[in-house]
């Protein structure tokens, strides 16, 4: 089932997420909901908090990437990068800080450069609720930054210098009330 992405300025958004046990009602259905809503908005990453959930679950699919030139050094490891999160920590963040363009698909229409350091130690769950330590590089590293973000209450927005928050926050504001045109499903704040 597709579910409504939640836009900027839902109150879930800004929540530090609490985590889940292997009993969560229906986790297996809800993943799977997951990935099909963010396969339909054409996203690469997708957390609990963009459907309405303040839990500690996000899922990642970056096999896409795969086509992408710009990867073709690394596309192997990004053919079958398909991933669940489940009660994430990332332990480590380290290696040169790196500049990327990110969007959201909780914030239409907004891309800006932020930075990230290239590579991190996480320690997750997955579907199943087997543990696992790993550590991740690259675009892959990005992208779970950004999901991993999203349960601790933070938006790529933040890591915007106050200058770029300034000429952003127009956009913002309209995305809030609904004035942006998207081909998937939102929900926005009332």
């Amino acid at each position: 089932m597709i579910l409504p992405i939640r836009a900027f300025g839902d109150a879930v958004l800004r929540k530090h997420c609490h985590e889940i046990d292997q009993n969560y009602p229906e986790l297996k259905e809800l993943v799977q909901n997951m990935f099909e809503t963010m396969e339909s908005a054409h996203g690469i990453g997708l957390a609990a908090p963009q459907i309405g959930l303040d839990i500690r679950l996000f899922v990642v699919d970056v096999s896409p990437l795969a086509e992408d030139e710009d990867y073709e050094d690394i596309a192997d490891e990004l053919k079958d990068f398909r991933k669940v999160f489940i009660n994430a920590k990332i332990l480590e963040e380290s290696g040169e800080e790196w500049k990327f363009n990110e969007g959201c698909l909780s914030i239409p229409d907004i891309r800006e450069d932020v930075k990230r350091k290239e590579t991190i130690l996480i320690e997750y769950y997955d579907e199943n609720f087997v543990k696992h330590t790993e550590t991740f590089s690259d675009i892959r590293a990005r992208v779970i930054q950004h999901e991993y973000d999203h349960i601790e209450g933070v938006l790529f927005t933040d890591h915007l210098s106050s200058l770029k928050k300034k000429l952003v926050k127009g956009k913002l504001v309209k995305i809030s009330q609904g004035d942006v045109a998207v081909n998937y499903k939102m929900r926005f704040p009332k």
